[in-house]
């Protein structure tokens, strides 16, 4: 493959994962701001430090990012989920205030490295939402720590590698190719700056971590036969046009366990988990809008008892 193709297939796939901050400037809506973290700070967990940053007070939710990503990705969905529990917004490996940690990146060292945050910071299980990449590190964390997951909430995420779309897919396989060409080719981008703005080591910890997060994100998986470990309540969200096949997220959706009978009219054949559509929303929008944390929301906080009355 040329370089100049691979730059290109760079870029796509950087789209791929992350949200929509990566519209121009002239396109996309201005940004909007931010609430001041109330604590934030680098937690030695798993051998490693781990940057966290929390918002608000209440009961414990970790919000993970997508990739190439920070928290702050989450964007007006910080504030509304803030409202009535504690934020506590995690960077991942190779990502933001974490940056890169000098080992083989893995879904089950980052799963690892948030259920010890949790126990560090004092709580004995908290509610976990991850978008995208962190979506699936969210799920990892249900199936290897079951014991510190209260809710769990996955938005466009895939829970196994060939689930995403064709050009999502082959996209992401490239990006690992030539992990210095992917850093050169992001210089300069929204993610490139907010990395360099938050990350220890700034810019010259870049390549590394490019490296670090590329010779991991084309690496297959396939957690099928695993679903049925998760014993959180769980909320699953994408977008109707998702970089993840809408087939694949249904199918999730069954595999926990979603919609195994009618629910009868008295609402007793329903079951713990959830299952939503966002309607003209992409993977790359879907995190930048309210609509996220308006579905999460009433789940987290535990739908009220519907009554049905029989004719």
């Amino acid at each position: 493959m040329s370089r100049r193709i691979l730059s290109s297939t760079i870029v796509a796939a950087g789209l791929a994962l992350i949200a929509s901050s990566t519209i121009s400037a002239q396109e996309a809506p201005p940004m909007p701001q931010l609430p001041e973290p109330v604590e934030s700070g680098h937690a030695d967990v798993n051998g490693v430090k781990i940057w966290y940053q929390t918002y608000g007070e209440g009961e414990p939710l970790v919000l993970i990012h997508g990739g190439f990503g920070t928290v702050e990705m989450f964007g007006p969905n910080i504030e509304a989920l803030a409202e009535g529990r504690r934020v506590i917004g995690v960077d991942l490996q190779g990502h933001g205030g974490t940056g890169p940690l000098g080992r083989p990146m893995s879904f089950a060292a980052m799963a690892t490295d948030i259920a010890e945050l949790i126990k560090a910071l004092g709580y004995d299980k908290a509610d976990v939402m991850g978008y995208s990449l962190g979506g699936a590190t969210a799920l990892r964390i249900a199936i290897d720590h079951p014991d510190v997951v209260d809710k769990l909430v996955l938005v466009s995420m895939a829970h196994a590698f060939g689930n995403w779309h064709d050009y999502n897919y082959n996209g992401m396989k490239a990006m690992g190719e030539d992990p210095a060409a992917t850093a050169e080719s992001l210089v300069g981008s929204p993610m490139h700056q907010a990395y360099v703005a938050k990350a220890p080591g700034g810019e010259a910890s870049w390549l590394e971590a490019v490296t670090e997060v590329t010779t991991f994100i084309g690496q297959d998986y396939d957690w099928t036969d695993e679903i049925a470990k998760v014993t959180a309540p769980t909320l699953l969200i994408v977008g109707d046009w998702d970089a993840v096949r809408i087939s694949a997220a249904a199918r999730l959706y069954e595999l926990l366990g979603g919609s195994a009978q009618d629910a009868n009219w008295d609402r007793s054949g329903m079951g713990q988990d959830h299952f939503a559509v966002i309607p003209n929303a992409t993977h790359y929008d879907i995190i930048n809008t309210t609509a996220v944390s308006e579905i999460a929301i009433p789940f987290l906080d535990g739908y009220p008892q519907a009554s049905a009355s029989a004719e």
